[in-house]
């Protein structure tokens, strides 16, 4: 019988980490210290999702279909697991983020032109 493999100590709830593995077919073992995907990392739910999301092709509206459960719910889901998995991303939208914001801020007449485009220069 397989098993699901764990990656969190049942007793601490450390990670824990793959020392050995084995070929089913000629037996050959690989003893060493190797890290776990990050996308074991996430619960079972969460995996099940990110499974639906790609056979939906990404598609947030099949997976609001397929779950029955409503865009905002989906995009939520999507940002706690990104956020779980750690978003290598964040740095770019971050700065894209500040960008809008200082064009915002240009919109509104918080800023004058001259000062926004200083701004946008320095990113």
């Amino acid at each position: 019988m397989v098993r699901t493999v764990i990656t969190t100590c049942p007793i601490c709830e450390e990670g824990l980490k793959v020392t050995k593995l084995t070929c089913g077919h000629c037996h050959t073992t690989i003893e060493n210290t190797f890290e776990f995907p990050a996308l074991l990392s996430l619960k079972k739910e969460q995996l099940q999702f990110i499974e639906t999301f790609i056979l939906c092709r990404g598609s947030i509206k099949e997976v609001e279909k397929v779950l029955n459960i409503s865009y905002p719910t989906v995009r939520n889901k999507l940002e706690e697991i990104i956020a779980e998995l750690g978003n290598p991303y964040q740095v770019k939208q971050a700065k894209e983020d500040e960008k809008k914001d200082i064009i915002d801020r240009l919109s509104s007449g918080e800023l004058s032109a001259e000062d926004a485009i200083k701004l946008l220069k320095k990113k």
